[in-house]
């Protein structure tokens, strides 16, 4: 059985991770992309290794920020990864990385020729209008990528081109599954969540995060577009103010939460935990139970 736990960031995933593992003997896997990277902690909220409880956890700093994360390479990885687990739990904010994973999802290849003539158009003319060609042929590829990810709009629409289909499709399904998987949300009232995920971000420039992003060297595309490593970017160039930085990098991790929302919220068969839930735990291990069992049930049968 697959465990996985999705949510928008700031919710606790990897807290409840952690006492889910503890209880099941399971090992971690990561499904965020940003934390892919090494040396990009702080801005990530990376578990520490000394707060991992002593839990395996797999696919952290696989990458140097200077390369380019690839969902179809995360997908090969984290499955290889997965199979050699007993129980392995998938946890992550990365809507498209979750689902490239848990889905039986194929990527498609790629055209030399449309990545190109679109790669072109990013750099003459920037995101926006790319943006706004995708919102009118996948809308819900658009509220998942947000209009800032050049890399990933080209992506979209080079898809949509060769394949003729949303980028998303197919995604997500409890019948595509790729195996047995159960799925645990966390979820937070708006009026809750919005004043933790601010004061989060006051707190990465607390804890050092122009620091770390000087130290990182030269970044990729991706992790130089990462919320709060782009504005201690414009802080450090002089372009912005630490409170400019601070205020921008909160006003973008609250669009960014109110987007994984959106698309979690399309998973079908979610046990949803509210994050204050202090019961969160056993519900979880109840819903992971019933599953398995149903699971175990329906393997028996065929």
């Amino acid at each position: 059985m697959l465990i996985t736990i999705v949510g928008a960031t700031g919710t606790g995933k990897s807290a409840l991770s952690l006492d889910i593992a503890e209880s099941l003997g399971a090992e971690v896997v990561n499904a965020d992309a940003m934390q892919l990277y090494r040396g990009m902690d702080i801005g990530t909220a990376k578990l520490p290794v000394a707060e991992r409880r002593g839990i395996p956890h797999h696919l952290l700093d696989v990458l140097d920020p200077s390369e380019e994360a690839s969902v179809a390479d995360y997908q090969r990885d984290a499955r290889a990864v997965i199979d050699g687990i007993g129980t392995p739990i998938l946890v992550g904010g990365s809507g498209l990385y979750v689902s490239s994973v848990i889905n039986n999802f194929e990527f498609p290849g790629t055209d030399a020729a449309i990545r190109a003539a679109l790669e072109a158009e990013l750099e003459e003319r920037g995101p926006g209008i790319l943006f706004a060609r995708l919102q009118a042929t996948d809308p819900e590829a658009a509220a998942a990528i947000g209009p800032h990810n050049g890399r990933r709009i080209v992506r979209a629409l080079e898809v949509i081109e060769l394949t003729g289909k949303p980028f998303g499709a197919g995604l997500p399904s409890e019948a595509s599954y790729w195996r047995p998987t159960v799925v645990i949300g966390l979820r937070s009232e708006r009026e809750l969540l919005t004043p933790r995920l601010d004061k989060r971000v006051e707190g990465m420039w607390r804890d050092g995060l122009l620091g770390e992003v000087a130290g990182l060297g030269p970044l990729g595309v991706t992790a130089k577009r990462a919320i709060g490593y782009a504005q201690a970017l414009e802080q450090l160039a002089g372009t912005m103010t630490e409170r400019e930085a601070i205020e921008q990098a909160q006003a973008l991790t609250r669009k960014y939460a109110r987007r994984q929302v959106s698309w979690f919220r399309r998973y079908p068969a979610v046990t949803w935990l509210e994050a204050e839930d202090p019961d969160r735990l056993q519900i979880a291990l109840t819903a992971i139970a019933a599953s398995t069992a149903a699971a175990e049930t329906s393997s028996g049968s065929e």
